[in-house]
């Protein structure tokens, strides 16, 4: 097998170099396939299968199964039950985790022209009021034990949603509170609105038509020939946008959604068990999960055709064994989930083999340049800011200034484009229209796979009244991973514990924003120019052989280790490195000491490697202390020995 690019549509570049001048970089993709008929929409494609092929499954949960007639009576109860409460252009919060009650709630929003803002089942409490304070959410659906404060004394209408499943929640409401009179609305046409960082600690809300959701869904459909039988993936985090290309993508073609378990989120041993028995075929996943399967020998008996990767810089390339086309796919938010792609299957003949692979050419629809600080457009080969127009073009943020200083009129070169959206990252055009990737022009860093703002981390800790200030610089390992660290100077008379800090961080931050290290400082040194130095500050606090990869010998050992089991002293020696924290010990709590659920996927592949033991995420996460994981450890082992 060698590496392949994609053959469903056909980019029609700029003209080629003239007299030794190099082409400039820009390149637009090829023409959407299967234009719609006139009143086609995402939400008539889906009603086409329902009429179509009523009894086929739509979502596919462990033992449950709903088939299209049944999802549509779902989401017509629902959409019944919010009519004359929700309308067109009314924005509504949806505190759901990945289950059929969603997929339904997703189809009732869409029948009532609502706008769909998916917050995930756990929202940090405070950011979700937050949003729901700045933003004119006229209603927030979900567990009622879940909502923000505001929202648990309001009034609260249930919702006859589907209760079975894995995510699925006992009983939803609809909380209706009056939205604040200056709070911001949708800009007409919006179908959907998703998250972003922002650096002033409040994160930015990005408006998306249904044209461009179209759009994508069409080539999407074209690229891997999904159709009816097909089994699709929902397994992103339901904060983040790709989880609508899963949902809409399947629903719009006749395929089963399928509702990856807890589990699989984080163990990409587990994910790709599940992708065999639940017979996945096209799937979506983050880049620090699907990395580590191309690290090692491709599982047998998988169905999957086609896998999207995405969210983070990808490191590795298939190798000969792997039977899926893999998509290295790059887009903002902003830009409708995917704008660019690389299809590969297998290892390149070019020579190019250990070379991190391009993000692609553009989708189709989708036009791209590469310009310099000024906004014109430079030769290929030469580095500069993304920019990206065309159809998969979002219709702003919720928030016309931002919107006017990131959303440009387009260069000259680019004709019949009338604006482009800078998206911050700095990239390069090969000569043969390949865009590669060469990272941020801005202070903003993926950080397990989410893009993430150094100051909203630094606003969140700065909400506490016993800190004066915060700074948040990026560590890098040697392999590239970003991990956050959080620099506190205390307000006078304070004295506030680290993990004590962390703890109320978590409630503004998604997950994987939650710094991994926190240090107290007496002062912040500056550099030449009176601006904080990150740099010394890292320097300072370098923890000790943070380089090194899980499992080596750091040095002498400590009493826990002296002490301790086989399986205590190899849990500590891996949490240590992979958390960085040296001072670690087996009384200390893996979360609270900066673990996410990327982590302990790394954990637990850390241990397998070690032992030949899988645990699972969940179980770990749950553990008080990193003594209790080392019991699961060897309650595995002894349970493997019996069998």
């Amino acid at each position: 097998m060698t590496e392949t690019t994609d053959t469903t549509e056909t980019a029609e570049a700029a003209p080629g170099p003239r007299d030794g001048v190099p082409a400039p970089s820009v390149l637009r993709g090829g023409p959407l396939p299967e234009a719609p008929a006139a009143g086609e929409t995402v939400l008539s494609w889906y009603e086409t299968w329902v009429r179509d092929t009523p009894d086929a499954p739509a979502v596919l949960d462990g033992e449950h199964r709903w088939t299209y007639a049944e999802l549509d009576a779902a989401a017509d109860a629902v959409a019944d039950a919010l009519r004359g409460r929700v309308g067109p252009g009314d924005i509504v919060a949806v505190c759901l985790d990945r289950s059929a009650a969603l997929v339904a709630v997703a189809v009732a929003l869409a029948r009532l022209g609502a706008v769909y803002l998916p917050l995930g089942p756990r929202p940090g409490e405070r950011r979700l009021a937050a949003v729901a304070e700045g933003l004119r959410v006229v209603s927030v659906i979900g567990a009622p034990e879940l909502l923000p404060p505001g929202h648990r004394a309001a009034e609260h209408l249930p919702l006859p949603v589907p209760t079975e499943g894995v995510n699925a929640v006992a009983g939803a409401v609809a909380a209706f509170r009056p939205p604040a009179a200056d709070a911001r609305t949708a800009p007409d046409g919006t179908f959907y609105a998703v998250l972003t960082s922002g650096s002033t600690g409040t994160p930015k809300a990005v408006a998306v038509a249904q044209r461009s959701l179209g759009a994508l869904l069409r080539w999407h459909r074209a690229r891997t020939g999904l159709t009816a039988g097909d089994r699709h993936s929902l397994h992103v985090g339901i904060a983040f946008d790709p989880h609508l290309l899963e949902l809409w993508s399947a629903l719009t073609c006749g395929a089963a959604l399928s509702v990856a378990p807890d589990e699989v989120r984080w163990d990409p041993g587990a994910l790709a068990d599940w992708w065999r028995e639940a017979g996945i075929t096209v799937a979506v996943s983050s880049t620090p999960m699907i990395e580590p399967l191309l690290d090692r020998p491709w599982p047998a008996g998988l169905k999957v055709r086609h896998i999207y990767v995405g969210g983070d810089r990808l490191r590795r390339r298939p190798g000969a064994d792997v039977t899926a086309t893999v998509h290295n796919a790059y887009g903002p938010a902003e830009a409708t989930v995917i704008c660019t792609a690389h299809a590969m299957r297998g290892a390149p003949l070019d020579g190019s083999a250990d070379e991190p692979p391009a993000i692609g050419r553009p989708v189709a629809g989708a036009v791209v340049c590469v310009a310099d600080e000024r906004g014109a457009i430079v030769p290929r080969g030469e580095a500069g800011e993304l920019l990206v127009g065309g159809e998969c073009l979002a219709l702003g943020y919720l928030d016309e200034e931002l919107t006017a200083r990131r959303f440009v009129a387009a260069p000259d070169a680019l004709r019949g484009v009338e604006r482009v959206y800078r998206t911050g990252d700095r990239v390069r055009m090969r000569a043969d229209g390949e865009l590669e990737f060469l990272g941020r022009l801005d202070d903003q860093v993926k950080v397990s796979g989410v893009r993430v703002e150094p100051a909203e981390v630094e606003a969140a800790f700065e909400h506490d009244a016993r800190v004066r200030r915060a700074v948040v610089a990026v560590r890098r390992s040697a392999s590239g991973d970003a991990r956050l660290a959080a620099f506190v100077l205390p307000a006078p008379g304070a004295s506030p514990l680290a993990r004590d800090l962390l703890g109320g961080v978590r409630a503004w931050l998604p997950e994987q924003a939650a710094p991994a290290e926190v240090h107290l400082v007496d002062a912040f040194p500056l550099d030449a120019n009176g601006k904080v130095d990150r740099a010394a500050l890292l320097a300072a606090d370098e923890p000790p052989a943070a380089e090194e990869g899980p499992g080596t010998d750091t040095g002498a050992m400590d009493a826990d280790e002296l002490s301790g089991s086989a399986s205590e002293v190899l849990v500590l020696r891996l949490c240590r490195d992979l958390l960085a924290a040296p001072a670690l010990t087996l009384d200390d709590n893996f979360t609270e000491s900066g673990g996410q659920s990327l982590t302990a996927a790394r954990l637990l592949a850390a241990i397998q490697d070690a032992v030949g033991v899988r645990l699972r995420a969940p179980a770990v996460l749950r553990q008080p202390d990193l003594r209790a994981v080392a019991a699961l450890v060897d309650k595995r082992l002894a349970a493997e020995a019996v069998s």
